[in-house]
């Protein structure tokens, strides 16, 4: 996360100062030598990030790559810097020369906004024709930043890097070769799938015809999975929301009324001589008002019944079981103060008895 936030600040940089910036020196020192700070690497010790390194080529000398990193005194990585006005697809050819002069298994070719890194998956020693792993940091994905992460000194590892980079590489081709074929099928990827569905001779009106039917298939079903990952996952989602609710809404159907609030105070009324107010506490359902002790439900004190025409009290006997006085009005709960006393006595009693 930190390295992302690193490389989001220096993007945001770029973007204010890109306009300023017109030189490839000053491309290099804004941007670049940033970039090579956020991997770890400490661009003012020359043992670790040496400007201007020789890359001398055959009987040419004083060849030189901008910068190269190097650890356990050997160089892991050759950086070939341009101005960031620059296209980089003309400027690999120089980069490739230099790589079979040195021991370093990678390569970066960049304008200080794109980044493209290249190794010799193809021959050894010989620097690939295309990077295996490229991104614009200005526009980066959080896979990207993944990548990135491997270059950093504390994580660099060569041989893991260059056991990704094949799947990298292959699959960003594979990727592009998709792309292309969607936006354009082309004639090998239309017989492929016309010869599996039609039995007939494939005459070019037939292939004409095809190559929108292809497209069209492709396009068809890249649209349906889609929309089934999105279903499944608001699918998931309504689930997820129906369970958090599903108890607040049970919960909401319940509405206490001030009667039941002034039967449960008289009930306090009674016992607080027996007990402290903050041991007798209601809880109200949907078929009744129960008033516990400790918020207990195995030790109910007793019960309202309030909601019809015919109002009760529900003293509690030692079985647990209920009976019911009927209440002319609200009041009539005094007329049973020594029957509530008698429950709490016995569920003192009870208590007293496991203590001992």
């Amino acid at each position: 996360m930190e390295l992302q936030n690193q490389l989001k600040a220096l993007a945001e940089k770029i973007g204010q100062l890109k306009d300023k910036i017109d030189t490839e020196e000053s491309t290099k020192h804004a941007f670049v030598l940033p970039f090579i700070n956020l991997l770890g690497y400490d661009t003012f010790n020359p043992l670790e990030v040496v400007p201007e390194f020789t890359a001398d080529i055959g009987l040419k000398k004083g060849e030189k790559v901008d910068y190269a990193i190097f650890q356990n005194g050997q160089p892991i990585l050759i950086i070939e810097c341009k101005n960031w006005k620059e296209k980089l697809n003309a400027h690999n050819s120089q980069l490739f020369r230099y790589f079979h002069t040195t021991k370093t298994r990678f390569a970066l070719l960049t304008n200080g906004v794109e980044y493209r890194f290249y190794t010799d998956l193809e021959a050894t020693n010989k620097m690939d024709e295309r990077p295996f792993f490229e991104f614009d940091i200005t526009q980066l994905k959080e896979s990207a930043v993944h990548e990135i992460a491997k270059f950093h000194k504390s994580k660099f590892d060569i041989e893991k890097i260059v056991d990704n980079a094949s799947s990298l590489k292959y699959t960003k081709e594979i990727k592009k070769v998709i792309a292309e074929e969607l936006l354009s099928p082309s004639y090998h990827f239309v017989k492929l799938f016309a010869g599996k569905v039609y039995a007939g001779r494939l005459t070019e009106k037939v292939m004409t015809e095809f190559t929108d039917l292809v497209g069209k298939a492709f396009l068809q079903t890249i649209s349906e999975k889609v929309n089934d990952r999105l279903n499944a996952a608001l699918n998931k989602e309504s689930e997820k929301q129906l369970e958090e609710v599903q108890e607040p809404e049970m919960i909401s159907k319940i509405i206490t009324t001030e009667e039941e609030l002034e039967g449960y105070r008289i009930v306090v009324a009674i016992l607080r001589r027996k007990l402290p107010i903050e041991r007798i506490v209601h809880r109200d359902t949907q078929s009744y008002f129960g008033i516990l002790l400790d918020n207990n439900n195995r030790k109910p004190l007793c019960r309202l019944y309030l909601g019809s025409s015919t109002k009760y009290l529900a003293l509690i006997d030692e079985n647990k079981q209920e009976i019911r006085k009927p209440l002319q009005t609200i009041d009539d709960i005094y007329q049973f103060e020594k029957n509530l006393l008698k429950t709490v006595d016995y569920y003192e009693s009870k208590s007293n008895m496991v203590t001992n």
